[in-house]
Protein backbone atom coordinates (compact mmCIF):
# COMPACT_ATOMS: atom_id res chain seq x y z
CA UNK A 1 0.00 0.00 0.00
CA UNK A 2 1.59 3.24 -0.73
CA UNK A 3 2.16 5.24 1.93
CA UNK A 4 -0.15 8.60 2.81
CA UNK A 5 -0.05 11.88 5.42
CA UNK A 6 -3.55 10.20 6.86
CA UNK A 7 -3.22 6.52 8.08
CA UNK A 8 -5.90 3.34 7.70
CA UNK A 9 -6.21 3.44 11.51
CA UNK A 10 -7.18 7.19 11.61
CA UNK A 11 -10.72 6.27 11.96
CA UNK A 12 -12.20 9.59 13.23
CA UNK A 13 -9.87 11.72 11.24
CA UNK A 14 -11.42 9.47 7.63
CA UNK A 15 -15.08 10.02 9.21
CA UNK A 16 -14.36 13.53 9.70
CA UNK A 17 -13.20 13.74 6.00
CA UNK A 18 -16.05 11.34 4.48
CA UNK A 19 -18.78 12.96 6.60
CA UNK A 20 -17.10 17.07 6.00
CA UNK A 21 -16.51 16.71 2.25
CA UNK A 22 -20.24 14.79 1.81
CA UNK A 23 -21.69 18.02 3.38
CA UNK A 24 -19.46 20.79 1.60
CA UNK A 25 -20.01 19.10 -1.36
CA UNK A 26 -24.06 19.36 -0.58
CA UNK A 27 -23.03 23.43 0.38
CA UNK A 28 -21.41 23.79 -2.90
CA UNK A 29 -24.21 22.64 -5.03
CA UNK A 30 -26.47 24.38 -3.07
CA UNK A 31 -24.96 27.97 -2.58
CA UNK A 32 -23.02 27.88 -6.48
CA UNK A 33 -24.45 27.49 -9.99
CA UNK A 34 -21.57 26.03 -11.41
CA UNK A 35 -22.15 23.69 -8.38
CA UNK A 36 -25.48 22.77 -9.34
CA UNK A 37 -24.58 21.90 -12.48
CA UNK A 38 -21.53 19.62 -12.05
CA UNK A 39 -23.75 18.33 -9.22
CA UNK A 40 -22.55 17.53 -5.41
CA UNK A 41 -22.10 13.74 -5.83
CA UNK A 42 -19.05 14.62 -8.91
CA UNK A 43 -17.54 17.16 -6.34
CA UNK A 44 -17.76 14.28 -3.59
CA UNK A 45 -16.49 11.99 -6.46
CA UNK A 46 -13.76 14.25 -7.81
CA UNK A 47 -12.60 15.23 -4.07
CA UNK A 48 -12.26 12.22 -2.77
CA UNK A 49 -10.23 10.67 -6.22
CA UNK A 50 -7.64 13.52 -5.87
CA UNK A 51 -6.75 13.54 -2.26
CA UNK A 52 -6.22 9.75 -2.70
CA UNK A 53 -4.33 10.20 -5.39
CA UNK A 54 -2.06 12.94 -4.36
CA UNK A 55 -1.66 10.69 -0.93
CA UNK A 56 -3.43 12.69 1.37
CA UNK A 57 -5.49 9.79 2.19
CA UNK A 58 -5.46 6.67 2.12
CA UNK A 59 -6.60 4.65 -0.89
CA UNK A 60 -7.71 1.56 1.51
CA UNK A 61 -9.32 1.69 5.06
CA UNK A 62 -12.03 -0.33 7.46
CA UNK A 63 -13.63 3.17 7.26
CA UNK A 64 -14.57 2.53 4.11
CA UNK A 65 -15.34 -0.83 4.48
CA UNK A 66 -17.95 0.69 6.72
CA UNK A 67 -19.80 2.67 4.56
CA UNK A 68 -20.34 -0.19 1.77
CA UNK A 69 -21.85 -2.36 4.72
CA UNK A 70 -23.81 0.26 7.25
CA UNK A 71 -24.17 3.51 5.54
CA UNK A 72 -25.52 2.09 2.26
CA UNK A 73 -28.27 -0.09 3.65
CA UNK A 74 -29.10 2.71 6.24
CA UNK A 75 -30.07 4.86 3.04
CA UNK A 76 -31.95 2.71 0.85
CA UNK A 77 -34.82 2.09 3.20
CA UNK A 78 -35.00 5.97 4.17
CA UNK A 79 -34.84 6.91 0.30
CA UNK A 80 -37.83 4.52 -0.32
CA UNK A 81 -40.11 5.93 2.16
CA UNK A 82 -42.25 7.62 0.06
CA UNK A 83 -42.61 5.06 -2.73
CA UNK A 84 -46.04 4.48 -4.30
CA UNK A 85 -45.59 0.23 -5.43
CA UNK A 86 -47.67 0.47 -8.20
CA UNK A 87 -46.21 3.50 -9.89
CA UNK A 88 -42.47 1.75 -9.49
CA UNK A 89 -43.90 -1.38 -11.56
CA UNK A 90 -45.13 0.54 -14.12
CA UNK A 91 -41.71 2.16 -14.70
CA UNK A 92 -40.12 -1.01 -13.61
CA UNK A 93 -40.54 -3.11 -17.45
CA UNK A 94 -38.58 -0.46 -19.35
CA UNK A 95 -35.85 -0.17 -17.23
CA UNK A 96 -35.54 -4.09 -17.43
CA UNK A 97 -35.36 -3.97 -21.30
CA UNK A 98 -32.71 -1.47 -21.73
CA UNK A 99 -30.81 -2.51 -18.75
CA UNK A 100 -30.61 -6.28 -20.75
CA UNK A 101 -29.53 -4.37 -23.58
CA UNK A 102 -26.86 -2.68 -21.61
CA UNK A 103 -25.75 -6.17 -20.39
CA UNK A 104 -25.74 -7.50 -23.99
CA UNK A 105 -22.93 -3.98 -24.21
CA UNK A 106 -21.03 -5.70 -21.17
CA UNK A 107 -20.76 -9.60 -23.08
CA UNK A 108 -19.74 -8.21 -26.19
CA UNK A 109 -17.33 -5.57 -24.46
CA UNK A 110 -15.72 -8.74 -22.46
CA UNK A 111 -15.33 -10.85 -25.55
CA UNK A 112 -13.50 -7.90 -27.82
CA UNK A 113 -11.31 -7.46 -24.65
CA UNK A 114 -10.46 -11.10 -24.08
CA UNK A 115 -9.66 -11.70 -28.01
CA UNK A 116 -7.83 -8.52 -28.13
CA UNK A 117 -5.27 -9.26 -24.66
CA UNK A 118 -5.17 -12.42 -24.10
CA UNK A 119 -1.59 -13.03 -25.16
CA UNK A 120 -0.73 -10.09 -23.03
CA UNK A 121 -2.12 -11.23 -19.44
CA UNK A 122 -2.06 -14.70 -17.74
CA UNK A 123 -5.30 -16.50 -16.60
CA UNK A 124 -7.05 -13.89 -18.41
CA UNK A 125 -10.12 -16.18 -18.79
CA UNK A 126 -10.69 -15.68 -14.79
CA UNK A 127 -10.42 -12.21 -14.74
CA UNK A 128 -12.95 -11.64 -18.29
CA UNK A 129 -15.61 -14.09 -16.64
CA UNK A 130 -14.78 -11.86 -13.04
CA UNK A 131 -15.39 -8.18 -14.92
CA UNK A 132 -18.75 -9.79 -17.07
CA UNK A 133 -20.34 -10.87 -13.52
CA UNK A 134 -18.93 -7.32 -11.74
CA UNK A 135 -20.32 -5.27 -15.35
CA UNK A 136 -23.81 -6.84 -15.55
CA UNK A 137 -24.60 -6.54 -11.39
CA UNK A 138 -21.71 -4.62 -9.24
CA UNK A 139 -18.51 -5.41 -7.29
CA UNK A 140 -20.71 -8.15 -5.21
CA UNK A 141 -20.58 -10.26 -8.22
CA UNK A 142 -15.94 -9.88 -8.45
CA UNK A 143 -16.04 -11.10 -5.36
CA UNK A 144 -18.50 -14.16 -5.65
CA UNK A 145 -16.47 -14.98 -8.94
CA UNK A 146 -13.39 -14.13 -8.00
CA UNK A 147 -13.63 -17.24 -5.63
CA UNK A 148 -15.47 -19.80 -8.32
CA UNK A 149 -12.18 -19.29 -10.24
CA UNK A 150 -10.06 -19.28 -7.77
CA UNK A 151 -8.16 -16.03 -9.19
CA UNK A 152 -4.80 -15.65 -7.70
CA UNK A 153 -5.30 -12.59 -5.23
CA UNK A 154 -2.62 -10.53 -6.51
CA UNK A 155 -4.24 -10.36 -9.79
CA UNK A 156 -7.66 -9.87 -8.09
CA UNK A 157 -6.40 -6.52 -6.30
CA UNK A 158 -4.98 -5.09 -9.43
CA UNK A 159 -8.02 -5.77 -11.28
CA UNK A 160 -10.09 -4.51 -8.36
CA UNK A 161 -8.16 -0.87 -8.85
CA UNK A 162 -8.58 -0.63 -12.44
CA UNK A 163 -12.25 -1.08 -11.78
CA UNK A 164 -12.53 1.65 -9.21
CA UNK A 165 -10.54 4.14 -11.28
CA UNK A 166 -13.00 2.96 -14.40
CA UNK A 167 -16.12 3.37 -12.64
CA UNK A 168 -15.44 6.41 -11.29
CA UNK A 169 -14.33 8.08 -14.44
CA UNK A 170 -17.95 6.20 -16.30
CA UNK A 171 -19.81 7.74 -13.43
CA UNK A 172 -18.50 11.03 -14.06
CA UNK A 173 -19.32 10.87 -17.61
CA UNK A 174 -22.97 9.42 -17.27
CA UNK A 175 -23.62 12.53 -14.46
CA UNK A 176 -22.33 14.77 -17.06
CA UNK A 177 -24.34 13.71 -19.93
CA UNK A 178 -27.74 14.73 -19.05
CA UNK A 179 -26.26 18.91 -19.27
CA UNK A 180 -24.87 18.25 -23.00
CA UNK A 181 -26.89 19.31 -25.87
CA UNK A 182 -25.50 16.64 -28.62
CA UNK A 183 -27.46 14.16 -25.91
CA UNK A 184 -30.73 16.20 -24.86
CA UNK A 185 -31.55 17.04 -28.85
CA UNK A 186 -31.07 13.26 -29.40
CA UNK A 187 -32.89 12.10 -26.23
CA UNK A 188 -36.01 12.83 -24.82
CA UNK A 189 -34.84 13.48 -20.83
CA UNK A 190 -38.42 14.03 -18.60
CA UNK A 191 -36.76 13.30 -15.54
CA UNK A 192 -34.15 15.78 -16.02
CA UNK A 193 -36.56 18.87 -17.26
CA UNK A 194 -38.61 18.38 -14.84
CA UNK A 195 -35.51 19.32 -12.39
CA UNK A 196 -34.98 22.20 -14.50
CA UNK A 197 -38.06 23.91 -14.28
CA UNK A 198 -38.28 24.02 -10.45
CA UNK A 199 -36.66 27.57 -10.84
CA UNK A 200 -35.60 29.11 -14.11
CA UNK A 201 -33.69 31.50 -11.54
CA UNK A 202 -32.73 30.16 -8.44
CA UNK A 203 -30.08 27.44 -7.88
CA UNK A 204 -31.46 23.79 -8.87
CA UNK A 205 -30.42 21.76 -6.18
CA UNK A 206 -31.36 24.71 -3.55
CA UNK A 207 -34.65 24.51 -5.14
CA UNK A 208 -35.13 20.56 -5.07
CA UNK A 209 -33.91 20.23 -1.57
CA UNK A 210 -35.72 23.22 -0.20
CA UNK A 211 -36.12 23.23 3.95
CA UNK A 212 -38.82 21.73 5.16
CA UNK A 213 -40.30 21.37 8.81
CA UNK A 214 -38.46 18.74 10.59
CA UNK A 215 -39.31 17.34 14.00
CA UNK A 216 -37.43 15.09 16.64
CA UNK A 217 -40.03 12.80 16.12
CA UNK A 218 -39.49 12.96 12.03
CA UNK A 219 -35.78 12.07 13.09
CA UNK A 220 -36.31 9.02 15.37
CA UNK A 221 -38.80 7.52 13.21
CA UNK A 222 -37.04 7.73 10.20
CA UNK A 223 -33.89 6.25 11.70
CA UNK A 224 -35.29 3.85 13.95
CA UNK A 225 -37.60 2.30 10.94
CA UNK A 226 -34.51 2.27 8.54
CA UNK A 227 -32.27 0.07 11.23
CA UNK A 228 -35.10 -2.13 11.76
CA UNK A 229 -35.83 -2.63 7.93
CA UNK A 230 -32.16 -3.39 7.46
CA UNK A 231 -31.73 -5.71 10.40
CA UNK A 232 -35.11 -7.78 9.52
CA UNK A 233 -34.38 -7.59 5.86
CA UNK A 234 -30.94 -9.07 6.99
CA UNK A 235 -31.51 -11.76 8.58
CA UNK A 236 -34.26 -12.91 6.80
CA UNK A 237 -31.82 -13.15 3.71
CA UNK A 238 -29.32 -14.70 5.91
CA UNK A 239 -32.05 -17.14 6.70
CA UNK A 240 -33.30 -18.33 3.15
CA UNK A 241 -29.08 -18.63 2.13
CA UNK A 242 -28.67 -21.08 4.47
CA UNK A 243 -31.86 -23.05 4.25
CA UNK A 244 -31.87 -22.97 0.44
CA UNK A 245 -28.51 -24.80 -1.72
CA UNK A 246 -26.94 -23.37 -3.74
CA UNK A 247 -23.46 -24.32 -5.90
CA UNK A 248 -21.71 -25.75 -8.86
CA UNK A 249 -23.59 -28.91 -8.39
CA UNK A 250 -27.36 -27.79 -7.19
CA UNK A 251 -30.13 -26.99 -9.97
CA UNK A 252 -30.57 -23.73 -11.24
CA UNK A 253 -33.30 -23.69 -9.67
CA UNK A 254 -32.43 -23.45 -6.33
CA UNK A 255 -29.26 -21.52 -7.51
CA UNK A 256 -31.80 -19.25 -8.28
CA UNK A 257 -34.02 -19.08 -5.59
CA UNK A 258 -31.40 -18.68 -2.89
CA UNK A 259 -29.46 -15.68 -5.55
CA UNK A 260 -33.27 -13.57 -4.78
CA UNK A 261 -34.01 -14.72 -1.29
CA UNK A 262 -30.60 -14.58 -0.05
CA UNK A 263 -29.31 -11.59 -1.41
CA UNK A 264 -29.60 -8.87 1.12
CA UNK A 265 -30.18 -5.89 -0.94
CA UNK A 266 -33.11 -7.43 -2.86
CA UNK A 267 -34.34 -8.56 0.19
CA UNK A 268 -33.82 -4.84 1.97
CA UNK A 269 -35.82 -3.71 -1.20
CA UNK A 270 -38.57 -6.18 -1.04
CA UNK A 271 -39.25 -5.84 2.65
CA UNK A 272 -38.70 -1.57 2.59
CA UNK A 273 -41.72 -1.65 -0.83
CA UNK A 274 -44.16 -4.01 1.11
CA UNK A 275 -43.83 -2.09 4.51
CA UNK A 276 -44.27 1.47 2.72
CA UNK A 277 -46.93 -0.14 0.60
CA UNK A 278 -48.59 -1.54 3.99
CA UNK A 279 -48.16 1.36 6.41
CA UNK A 280 -47.90 4.15 3.66
CA UNK A 281 -49.88 6.49 5.94
CA UNK A 282 -47.19 6.28 8.72
CA UNK A 283 -44.16 6.40 6.58
CA UNK A 284 -45.42 9.33 4.26
CA UNK A 285 -45.65 11.46 7.63
CA UNK A 286 -42.44 11.39 8.47
CA UNK A 287 -40.49 14.60 7.26
CA UNK A 288 -36.93 14.18 6.38
CA UNK A 289 -36.16 10.64 5.61
CA UNK A 290 -35.00 11.60 1.84
CA UNK A 291 -32.68 14.13 3.46
CA UNK A 292 -30.95 12.06 6.01
CA UNK A 293 -30.88 9.00 2.95
CA UNK A 294 -29.48 11.49 0.83
CA UNK A 295 -26.38 12.53 2.85
CA UNK A 296 -25.85 9.30 3.44
CA UNK A 297 -25.60 8.68 -0.18
CA UNK A 298 -22.96 11.69 -0.47
CA UNK A 299 -20.69 9.75 2.16
CA UNK A 300 -20.74 6.93 -0.17
CA UNK A 301 -19.84 8.99 -3.36
CA UNK A 302 -17.04 10.25 -1.37
CA UNK A 303 -15.86 6.53 -1.17
CA UNK A 304 -16.16 5.65 -4.26
CA UNK A 305 -13.41 8.22 -5.20
CA UNK A 306 -10.92 6.90 -3.06
CA UNK A 307 -9.68 3.43 -4.62
CA UNK A 308 -9.18 5.36 -7.74
CA UNK A 309 -5.62 5.80 -7.31
CA UNK A 310 -3.48 6.34 -10.62
CA UNK A 311 -0.18 5.52 -9.65
CA UNK A 312 -1.39 2.00 -8.53
CA UNK A 313 -2.90 1.51 -12.09
CA UNK A 314 0.67 2.28 -13.63
CA UNK A 315 2.68 0.10 -11.28
CA UNK A 316 0.66 -2.91 -11.20
CA UNK A 317 -2.48 -2.95 -14.19
CA UNK A 318 -2.30 -0.71 -17.40
CA UNK A 319 -3.53 -3.81 -19.41
CA UNK A 320 -6.11 -4.43 -16.84
CA UNK A 321 -7.32 -0.64 -17.11
CA UNK A 322 -7.40 -1.35 -21.31
CA UNK A 323 -9.77 -4.31 -20.74
CA UNK A 324 -12.08 -2.64 -18.52
CA UNK A 325 -12.04 0.31 -20.63
CA UNK A 326 -13.41 -1.63 -23.60
CA UNK A 327 -15.92 -3.49 -21.42
CA UNK A 328 -16.76 -0.65 -20.15
CA UNK A 329 -16.93 1.36 -23.47
CA UNK A 330 -18.74 -0.74 -25.52
CA UNK A 331 -21.44 -1.10 -22.54
CA UNK A 332 -21.68 2.63 -23.17
CA UNK A 333 -22.24 2.09 -27.28
CA UNK A 334 -24.59 -0.45 -27.29
CA UNK A 335 -26.52 1.20 -24.36
CA UNK A 336 -26.69 4.66 -25.98
CA UNK A 337 -27.11 3.21 -29.49
CA UNK A 338 -29.73 0.68 -28.63
CA UNK A 339 -31.58 2.97 -26.14
CA UNK A 340 -31.96 5.52 -29.19
CA UNK A 341 -32.52 3.03 -31.35
CA UNK A 342 -36.03 2.08 -29.40
CA UNK A 343 -36.34 5.37 -28.34
CA UNK A 344 -36.09 4.66 -24.55
CA UNK A 345 -35.53 8.08 -22.14
CA UNK A 346 -31.57 9.55 -21.74
CA UNK A 347 -32.27 8.67 -17.71
CA UNK A 348 -33.50 5.62 -18.19
CA UNK A 349 -30.52 4.75 -20.12
CA UNK A 350 -28.14 6.43 -17.96
CA UNK A 351 -29.03 4.14 -14.94
CA UNK A 352 -28.96 0.76 -16.81
CA UNK A 353 -25.38 1.42 -17.73
CA UNK A 354 -24.93 2.54 -14.03
CA UNK A 355 -26.71 -0.43 -12.74
CA UNK A 356 -24.92 -3.05 -15.04
CA UNK A 357 -21.23 -1.32 -14.29
CA UNK A 358 -21.76 -0.28 -10.50
CA UNK A 359 -24.64 -2.31 -9.35
CA UNK A 360 -28.11 -0.61 -7.98
CA UNK A 361 -26.51 1.08 -5.07
CA UNK A 362 -24.88 3.41 -7.70
CA UNK A 363 -27.30 3.89 -9.99
CA UNK A 364 -30.10 4.60 -6.99
CA UNK A 365 -27.31 7.39 -5.87
CA UNK A 366 -26.92 8.57 -9.40
CA UNK A 367 -30.70 8.79 -9.57
CA UNK A 368 -30.89 10.43 -5.94
CA UNK A 369 -27.98 13.17 -6.81
CA UNK A 370 -29.80 14.22 -10.20
CA UNK A 371 -33.09 15.21 -8.71
CA UNK A 372 -34.97 11.62 -10.81
CA UNK A 373 -36.79 10.43 -7.52
CA UNK A 374 -38.98 8.26 -9.44
CA UNK A 375 -36.79 6.27 -10.61
CA UNK A 376 -34.82 5.30 -7.54
CA UNK A 377 -37.00 2.41 -6.40
CA UNK A 378 -37.46 1.08 -9.99
CA UNK A 379 -33.92 0.72 -10.70
CA UNK A 380 -32.90 -0.77 -7.37
CA UNK A 381 -35.28 -3.43 -8.24
CA UNK A 382 -34.20 -4.27 -11.69
CA UNK A 383 -30.18 -3.31 -10.54
CA UNK A 384 -30.50 -5.97 -7.82
CA UNK A 385 -31.79 -8.61 -10.91
CA UNK A 386 -28.17 -8.10 -12.09
CA UNK A 387 -26.90 -9.81 -9.28
CA UNK A 388 -28.36 -13.07 -10.45
CA UNK A 389 -28.13 -12.76 -14.01
CA UNK A 390 -24.40 -11.18 -13.39
CA UNK A 391 -23.31 -14.37 -11.86
CA UNK A 392 -24.13 -17.01 -14.29
CA UNK A 393 -23.21 -15.08 -17.49
CA UNK A 394 -19.57 -14.26 -15.82
CA UNK A 395 -19.24 -18.03 -15.09
CA UNK A 396 -20.49 -19.18 -18.66
CA UNK A 397 -17.97 -16.63 -20.39
CA UNK A 398 -15.16 -17.41 -18.14
CA UNK A 399 -15.69 -21.33 -18.83
CA UNK A 400 -15.94 -20.48 -22.28
CA UNK A 401 -12.80 -18.72 -22.35
CA UNK A 402 -10.65 -21.10 -20.52
CA UNK A 403 -10.61 -23.53 -23.55
CA UNK A 404 -8.42 -20.99 -25.42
Amino acid sequence: MIYAIVQPDDTWILWAFLAGWAAVSIYLEQKYKWASKVSGAIIALVGAMLLANFNVIPTESPVYDTVWSYVVPLAIPLLLFQSNILKIWNESGRLLLIFLISSIGTVVGAIVGFFVLKDFIPDLYKVVGMMTGSYIGGSVNLAALSARFETPGELVSATVVADNLMMALYFLVLMVIPTLAFFRKRYHAPHQELVENYSDTQNLAASYWKGKEISLKDIGLAVGSAFALVAVSFKLAEIFNQLIPSGENINVILNTLNGILGDNYLMLTTVTLLAVTLFSRFFERINGAQEIGTYLIYIFFVVIGVPASLPVILQNAPLLFVLVFIMVGLNMVISFGFGRLFKFKLEEIILASNANIGGPTTAAAMAISKGWSKLVAPILIVGTLGYIIGNYIGAAIGTWFGFF
